[in-house]
């Protein structure tokens, strides 16, 4: 079900970017890229923090597979936080003439939540299946919970041309199209991360119950 509402929602989100949406004043048809990339960036925040609420739980309440329920939200952020930069790139290519801009807050401070989740999975590995991983990977992953409203609040703060503030105390800084064209791409986001949480979890689940049948049978 999660699958077709992905589906569903993707090319409906389509549908209203290029066809109803209007173009933009400054930027032209280029900032059709502004549909994908925050919608992208939001999911990825929200890959990150729903691994760190499992991991809470791990830690809190030893729920049993928490701590699989964790790692496998942040490989889902990871994912999108790569799509991120990637969409983030060609953006920056296109509004200011290259690539990438190291005097740009809010692109530096995305780059280091991306890589300290991607250093979550050198902790994993170097480490024994266990309890002991277990803990120390949910740590990990509460602390790098931090950075989000970090990064979210340098984008807000820098209000530069790349990164306009279009969600103020006033509301959304868009018209009623693009807000719903906005809002309906960011649901098909979450749905196609939903949808690959999902997937991943129950194959990792099956991987982990041969695991323990080959052990028990060996």
């Amino acid at each position: 079900m999660l699958a077709v509402s992905t589906v569903v929602l993707a090319a409906t989100a389509l549908a209203l970017v290029f066809f109803n949406a209007p173009i933009d004043a400054d930027q032209g048809l280029s900032q059709k890229i502004f549909y994908i990339h925050v919608p992208i960036a939001l999911t990825a925040y929200a890959c990150f923090a729903w691994g760190a609420a499992k991991a809470f739980i791990h830690l809190w309440k030893r729920t049993p597979g928490a701590d699989l329920e964790s790692y496998t939200a942040i490989h889902q952020g990871v994912i999108f936080g790569a799509l991120t930069l990637v969409t983030g790139s060609i953006w920056a290519r296109i509004s200011w003439g290259h690539w990438w801009s190291w005097s740009s807050n809010q692109l530096v401070t995305f780059l280091i939540l991306f890589l300290f989740y991607s250093a979550y999975f050198m902790l994993r590995y170097s480490v024994e299946p266990g309890p002991a991983r277990a803990n120390m990977c949910a740590v990990y992953a509460l602390f790098g919970v931090v950075l989000i409203p970090v990064s979210w609040l340098s984008i807000r703060i820098a209000n530069d041309y790349i990164h306009p503030t279009v969600f103020t105390t006033d509301g959304p800084q868009m018209s009623g199209s693009m807000f719903l064209a906005f809002c309906v791409s960011w649901a098909a986001l979450l749905c196609l991360a939903g949808t690959m949480y999902r997937v991943e979890l129950a194959g990792k689940r099956l991987d982990s119950s041969l695991r323990e049948l080959r052990e028990l049978l060996a």
